[in-house]
This record gives structure tokens, C-alpha cells and sequence, in this order.
């Protein structure tokens, strides 16, 4: 009981005042529940060690948040990283974390090797399945160490995360005005033409404001669109971090509870603790996140694009822009 109310996020002194309501009247002190707590260490580290080459994953999501952790005689802000993927079984997991100073590139790249190292596969010329598309926000070290440790993925810019670049240059207090170019224009069409952003482009004077959200759009179009190559069903699903920023702001939840961690071993025992239970929580108490039928779609359209014949084939998958 102790162990699930300190995960669910109430704090030692309140877990004391629990247990005197409950009949003990002496109480437990916050180095006994600390103590106790620590028992989950073991079940939380083999859930961030574990295999990951049961199965394959073809899409990633991978964002961060930042905690107040103490070092030393300091309180730094550190990067929590985390990464979800979508199995193909359908079912959404988490991959894991990483408790770093900053969101570099070697933070990053050595994140995804571990990953790699793990299990996480990656296509190959014998072998089409594999990671195929990473969804991020636009952080220069996540694109860097995609080119470097998962080579045959796609790389889709969040959409939400481009659409608040959008509504900062606009400013909060400009209205939107009627015609106004957006990722609307971004949508393909039936026939999967993309020409939205340079039509829209051409509607407004040069120099103008929608001139330069136009502008934008296409030069970020490559990035905001390689959701498009994959199944109709599954473009909503992919095309943003939508579903991992909702695990953030639990996270955060969790945290401002604590506050300040006394140490990064701490982090790991709770956040771990945090993902282990909607890792779960995904496993068994909620529907699919992408049908069965449309993955066996994917994974058909993943043969033809490997075939080496290229007949009816689609088209190769976007690369990595920079």
C-alpha cells in the first residue's frame, strides 16, 4: 500500500499521516517509507533492461521534459528523455529513458544506441521491417541521432509543436484571419499532390505576415508530411507527439509532488515507476493503438518499396531533411 500511494504521487509525509489514519498510531517515519520504496528498484530496472527484439516496432516517439534533480550541493535542471513505440501487435510501449544535462546530441545519439543495443530493430535491405518513422519535436541533437543510429527511418517534424512556431509569430493577441495559410495546406490530397503551401504562398503580397507563415510551410513541408507515405489509417496516430507529451505532463505531475529530487537514482525509482505502470496500462487495459489489419498493410507496403524489381511499388520513404 505504501509502495503504490508514494508511486501514485503522495508524498512521504503524507504517506506518515496515512498510516496513522489507518490505525498506527506510532506512524512510519520518511526513511521507512524511502527504505521500502526502494524495493521497486529491482522490478523497474529489469522493465528499462528489458528486450526489445521480441517484436518490432516500426514507429517511434521520443520527447523530453526537464526535472529539478540535486547534485552535489546544487539543485540543476536535468533532461529526462523518454521513448514510446507502436508494436506490431498494435499496442503502444515504452521503450525507455535516459537521465541526462542537456538534450545534446551524444545525450541523444547514446539514448538511441541503447535502444539499438536493446533489440530495437532497424530495417535492412534482407528485412523491411523495423523503425520507419521517428515523430519529434524539431531539436537539432533527436534529427542528428536519427541519421546516426536508425538508418532507414523517416523522420516527421510534430505538427502541434510547428503549429505553436505558427501562433508565436502570429502573436496571441492577432486574430486568425479567414484564408490564413495553415498545416491545412499541408494535408495531401486524394491524388497526393502537395502543392498547398506554394498556392497559399501566392495568395498573399510578398513580405507580408501569411507570406511568411506560407513560407514556412513549405520550407518545412518535407518534415511535416512523411506521416503521408504511410497507411491513410494511421496519419493522425503519427503525425504528432500528441500521446507522449500527455505521459510528460503525468510525469510532471508526479514530480512536483517531490519537488526536488535528491538524486538521479531517486528519478529513476519514480519515473521509472510512472512508465512502468502505463507501459502496462497500455499492455492490458486499453484497446489497440493501430489495427492489426492496417499494420499487415504496412508491412505490405514496407515488401514492395524493398522489392528489387520496384514494380508497383510506392514511393520511396521521405529522408531526413536538414
Amino acid at each position: 500500500m505504501i509502495c503504490s500511494a508514494w508511486i501514485e504521487g503522495v508524498s512521504t509525509r503524507k504517506v506518515d499521516d496515512l498510516v496513522r489514519a489507518l490505525g498506527n498510531e506510532s506512524g512510519i517515519s520518511r526513511s521507512t517509507v524511502s527504505r521500502i520504496c526502494k524495493d521497486i528498484d529491482e522490478g523497474v530496472h529489469e522493465f528499462l533492461s528489458r528486450r526489445l527484439d521480441r517484436t518490432w516496432f516500426p514507429y517511434l516517439f521520443v520527447d523530453a521534459t526537464y526535472l529539478d534533480v540535486r547534485v552535489g550541493h546544487r539543485v540543476v535542471c536535468r533532461a529526462l528523455v523518454v521513448a514510446t513505440g507502436v508494436s506490431a501487435e498494435g499496442r503502444r510501449e515504452i521503450l525507455g529513458m535516459a537521465l541526462g544535462d542537456a538534450e545534446t546530441v551524444d545525450f541523444w545519439t547514446s539514448f538511441l544506441r541503447s535502444l539499438r543495443e536493446r533489440g530495437l530493430k532497424v530495417p535492412s535491405p534482407e528485412d523491411p521491417t523495423g523503425v520507419v518513422l521517428v515523430t519529434s519535436d524539431a531539436h537539432a541533437g533527436i534529427r542528428a541521432a536519427v541519421r546516426a543510429i536508425l538508418p532507414g527511418a523517416a523522420w516527421q517534424r510534430c505538427r502541434v509543436h510547428f503549429a505553436r512556431n505558427i501562433t508565436s509569430r502570429l502573436g496571441s493577441a492577432r486574430p486568425r484571419a479567414r484564408g490564413r495559410p495553415g498545416l491545412h495546406d499541408l494535408r495531401p490530397d486524394q491524388s497526393g499532390g502537395r502543392g498547398g503551401p506554394v498556392q497559399a504562398r501566392r495568395r498573399f503580397p510578398e513580405g507580408g505576415l501569411p507570406f511568411r507563415i506560407a513560407q514556412m510551410l513549405i520550407d518545412a513541408e518535407p518534415d511535416l508530411t512523411a506521416f503521408a507515405a504511410f497507411p491513410r489509417e494511421h496519419w493522425t496516430k503519427i503525425w504528432s507527439n500528441n500521446p507522449i507529451e500527455r505521459l510528460n505532463r503525468e510525469i510532471k505531475r508526479r514530480a512536483d509532488v517531490v519537488q526536488v529530487f535528491p538524486d538521479s537514482e531517486s528519478v529513476t525509482r519514480l519515473i521509472g515507476s510512472v512508465l512502468l505502470e502505463q507501459h502496462e496500462e497500455w499492455q492490458y487495459g486499453e484497446r489497440r493503438y493501430l489495427s492489426q489489419a492496417s499494420l499487415r498493410r504496412l508491412t505490405d507496403m514496407l515488401q514492395a518499396d524493398n522489392s528489387t524489381d520496384g514494380v508497383n511499388s510506392r514511393p520511396a520513404l521521405p529522408p531526413i531533411t536538414t
